[in-house]
């Protein structure tokens, strides 16, 4: 199995509505001082080990994202060999 953190944003220089009402909202509730909020997503994928991680930004670029106003980040995250061993170890047990 692997795990793909994927951070999209908006672009340098686009506007960010939602960035901006929350930034405004915190200034009404005393929070001064923040000069931007930007405000993107967080996305989380796991897969089996035949995806590749060029498939994973195509992804991004067909879909998960929006190329035109937003970039986007991947981060790979190799599964835990414990937790591999666990599933394994487990799976023995019941036969």
């Amino acid at each position: 199995m692997k795990q793909y953190k994927i951070f999209v944003t908006g672009k340098q220089g686009i506007f960010d509505p939602a960035g901006e009402t929350a930034r405004h909202a915190l200034d009404n509730l005393g929070y001064t001082g923040i000069e931007s909020l930007q405000i993107g997503k967080y996305i989380q994928l796991t897969t089996d080990d035949s995806v590749s991680a060029e498939a994973v930004k195509q992804m991004c670029e067909k879909l998960l994202a929006n190329p035109v106003i937003e970039d986007f980040s991947i981060d790979e995250t190799a599964t835990s060999a414990t937790s591999e061993i666990a599933e394994k170890t487990n799976a023995g047990a019941d036969e």
